[in-house]
């Protein structure tokens, strides 16, 4: 089976870089990448560096007379399976959604009769401005796939949404496109060219979890103490978030019960948000069966005994009040004692001193199948990247450093050979 075929079209801004990422994931996955850079773009990123990674050529110009008699734009518009705009600029979707073609990768988005994927990145203000949510609109409306921008701070200082959803977000997105929009093709049925009706990226059902349902909890839990306090951790949810894109990705039903983190969900995925600890154990028992269970969240171990009504105010006496606790439920090990316990259950440890001890100790006290361990004494939690130990009762496989959505990935993969020796869970 062929490998997918994307087009990529990177605006300006400074998000631009990301795009650099994007590409690579692209290409480890085995997707043919080829790249449309605007000259707004080719202040933030190079040719070089998207030809270096891509292994295509980079095109930039619409007047380019050696481009169009070996690649025409019209050809360009229509090879691919894909057309990702990656960082969709304000301008660019302006454009878009006006039908305008003044530059090269307008003109392809004009002339494409393929699904065209939007990642946008600009300013708060000029996002939530009423014409450009009336562009997002229209090109929904077109049939154009429009992401939610993420959240968070941008490089003009300002807060809010607008900023350039992650490049394995952008990733997970493409690879649901490709899967969930088969591509139309203008060739008449009768055609005997060998790519008439024969779309070349893998069907969901050819992914190596398709039918399997997976479960997975992520983020820290908040206990709280009184209205404005509670007890948690630093867990940012990225790991836990990426394993659930992979999962998505890899064809797999995917329930995400999330801690209180501000991640977007990823494609293809249901989520259920909780706060507490209380609330993950009901919900993980409320999800089950499933083929699998990867419990990711750094759940507290303590709450508050009981819970103030009110904020709890200082006395001036200088003595601190009292604070009882008391022990959370433990999720990994409840589960493993569960008559509906899940055919591959699967634990995390963040440890800061004796990783591979503390794990396999945890492997062996919570009765779960693996333990996924990480030192988190020189990184703390909310990196990107992440260093980890499968600790089995078969012996420990330790992985290099990657970025946490390759480590997702890598996963996904181990998960899926295991569970095809693993019976299935009787379904209600």
């Amino acid at each position: 089976m062929a490998a997918p075929r994307i087009l990529l079209i990177i605006g300006g801004g400074i998000a631009a870089y990301k795009s650099i990422e994007l590409v690579r994931l692209l290409r480890k996955s085995g997707h043919v990448v080829r790249c449309v850079l605007t000259r707004a773009g080719e202040q933030f990123v190079t040719p070089l560096t998207l030809a270096a990674l891509s292994e295509n050529k980079v095109y930039t110009s619409l007047f380019d007379l050696k481009d169009e008699v070996e690649m025409g734009h019209i050809q360009l518009s229509r090879e691919a399976d894909l057309v990702v705009v990656a960082p969709a600029t304000a301008d660019l979707l302006a454009k878009m959604a006006g039908g305008q073609a003044d530059d090269l990768a307008t003109t392809l988005l004009l002339a494409t009769d393929k699904p065209v994927l939007a990642a946008p990145a600009m300013n708060v203000r000029m996002w939530l401005h009423a014409a450009t949510q009336r562009n997002v609109r229209a090109l929904r409306g077109d049939g154009v796939t429009v992401m939610e921008p993420d959240e968070g701070e941008m490089a003009c200082g300002e807060y809010g949404p607008g900023r350039l959803p992650e490049p394995a977000a952008i990733f997970a997105a493409i690879e649901d496109a490709l899967a969930n929009a088969p591509l139309p093709s203008l060739l008449p049925s009768s055609s005997t060219s060998p790519l008439a009706g024969q779309p070349d990226f893998a069907p969901a059902e050819h992914r190596p979890l398709h039918g399997r349902r997976i479960l997975i909890t992520a983020g820290p839990t908040h206990e709280p103490i009184d209205p404005v306090r509670y007890i948690a951790n630093r867990s940012s949810g990225k790991q836990g978030f990426a394993i659930a894109a992979a999962a998505a990705e890899a064809g797999a039903e995917v329930l995400l019960i999330a801690g209180p983190v501000p991640l977007p969900t990823p494609p293809g995925v249901i989520r259920v948000d909780v706060e507490t600890a209380t609330q993950m154990a009901a919900e993980v028992q409320q999800g089950l069966p499933v083929d699998a269970a990867i419990m990711v969240a750094a759940v507290a171990d303590w709450r508050a005994a009981d819970t103030a009504a009110q904020k709890i105010k200082k006395d001036g006496s200088g003595q601190v009040p009292p604070l009882a606790l008391a022990e959370n439920p433990d999720i990994l090990a409840g589960l493993a004692r569960d008559p509906r316990r899940p055919p591959l259950l699967i634990g995390f440890a963040a440890e800061t001193n004796d990783v591979i001890q503390h794990a396999q100790a945890k492997l062996a006290r919570k009765g779960c199948d693996w333990i996924v361990a990480n030192d988190v004494s020189a990184d703390p939690m909310g990196g990107d990247a992440n260093m980890v130990h499968i600790v089995t009762p078969q012996g420990v496989d330790s992985w290099e450093r990657q970025p946490k959505n390759a480590v997702a990935r890598k996963l996904m993969e181990k998960i899926a050979d295991e569970l095809d020796t693993r019976a299935p869970p009787e379904r209600d």
